[in-house]
């Protein structure tokens, strides 16, 4: 459900061995993106979605404020830039974060890992109407299987299927969050380009973690305490600091080693783990349609990245 940073500067693989193994970093990476989804699912059952989501950014905000010191880095905005972080702020952080958390807590955690898998089709199809790449015939297929998977996960469920009711609330509200992602990856493209990948995130997040905050208010005065066991706390704690904060630290550490492209490969691979770890703790079992339907999607993905010419678009990962 993820897409590479475009910060060219990261594109290749530095020649200098690194501390740790990049490949084993991205594969820790896997798990927790892939396992956050059922994190979130099963948190979600004693925490309030928006008094949730605030307080998992105001942690993932602070992990990062600590490891990034922005008093030591250089974050001075050219003129006009400020509207255009704080735009992409609430598109990045507000509105593709209140979609996902609603659509987490709607739907199954395996449905929503794929869903998200689709934000590399918006953002190719996104940068083809705005002229920054070409899709070719392999990448339109890749479209088309994308399309069919995304049809066969929603209704391809055991669940009742009436729209508005069960998982296709939820399908449907990640899907609009897989747009939303994709519609800020692309509009933050000339912010990455000019303060990098780490700083646009950080900025965008701070912002946006403060709006969240200020709509999350009512949830939170209201939210029960005493039904909050260690275990939902334990989930906050993992899908703030590690599946948000750190997680994107390994991102980038990846991609500065091994590249875009190869570190982009692991990624796919996250919706399949999703839907391993939901079987395994939340008992959710997929359909063979469903099944069928995730295979389509994460081919049809591939297939597009291939049959795509890019013009140095960038794009980051959804933050889940």
């Amino acid at each position: 459900m993820a897409q590479t940073p475009g910060d060219r500067s990261h594109g290749t693989a530095t020649a200098t061995r690194p501390p740790i193994s990049p490949d084993l970093a991205i594969l820790v990476l896997v798990l927790i993106w892939g396992a956050n989804f059922s994190v979130v699912k099963y948190a979600l059952e004693q925490f309030r979605p928006l008094a949730f989501n605030a307080l998992r950014f105001v942690l993932a905000s602070a992990v990062l404020f600590a490891v990034l010191r922005p008093s030591r880095m250089t974050f001075r905005l050219e003129p006009g830039d400020l509207k255009k972080f704080i735009g992409l702020g609430l598109l990045g952080n507000v509105v593709y974060q209140l979609m996902f958390i609603f659509g987490v807590h709607w739907t199954l955690a395996g449905n929503a890992a794929l869903m998200l898998a689709t934000v590399p089709i918006f953002v190719s199809l996104f940068s083809t109407l705005l002229g920054h790449e070409r899709i070719a015939p392999a990448g339109w297929l890749g479209v088309a299987l994308s399309v069919g998977g995304i049809a066969l996960v929603v209704w391809g469920g055991t669940r009742a299927v009436q729209f508005g009711q069960e998982t296709v609330r939820g399908d449907l509200t990640m899907l609009g969050a897989a747009v939303a992602w994709s519609a800020y990856t692309v509009g933050a493209a000339p912010l990455v380009k000019r303060y990098g990948p780490l700083r646009t995130t950080a900025g965008t997040m701070w912002i946006g973690t403060v709006v969240l905050v200020a709509i999350s208010l009512p949830s939170l005065l209201a939210q029960d305490w005493a039904i909050v066991s260690s275990g939902a706390w334990a989930g906050l704690v993992f899908s703030g600091a590690l599946s948000i904060a750190l997680a994107y630290l390994i991102w980038y550490y990846g991609v500065r080693h091994l590249g875009s492209s190869r570190t982009a490969v692991y990624s796919n691979t996250v919706p399949l783990v999703a839907i391993v770890v939901a079987w395994l703790t939340l008992g959710e079992t997929p359909t063979l349609l469903q099944l069928v339907g995730a295979a389509s999607i994460v081919g049809g993905v591939l297939l597009a990245k291939l049959g795509v010419e890019r013009d140095a678009v960038g794009a980051a990962v959804p933050l889940e």
